[in-house]
């Protein structure tokens, strides 16, 4: 398993309109990807900052999002709210309990 973590900052006041969007827009966006096995939204109000993570079944079906323009898609949806461009990463799940 595959996971994408982006992280982001905030505009002051904006993290409820964030998580209403992504539990909204962008969750189900993701649930018809192939090979999306969950999403982690963790946010913080006392920093502004938010954390998300996509799992995905294999590499390649996340690397698929990226290319087809889906990620860039649902980063837009949240743009006009963060502070400052988000950063992605990529990681190997390497143990789950």
């Amino acid at each position: 398993m595959y996971a994408r973590v982006v992280t982001a900052q905030a505009q002051p006041g904006k993290m409820d309109e964030i998580i209403s969007i992504c539990r909204d827009s962008v969750v189900p966006a993701a649930k018809e990807q192939k090979g999306f096995k969950g999403i982690f939204l963790l946010t913080n109000t006392d920093t502004n900052k938010g954390i998300s993570i996509a799992l995905w079944e294999t590499e390649a079906d996340m690397k698929a999002g990226e290319a087809s323009g889906y990620l860039n898609e649902q980063i837009a949806k949240l743009a006009h709210a963060f502070a400052g461009p988000p950063t992605t990463e990529r990681y190997e799940v390497s143990v789950q309990a």
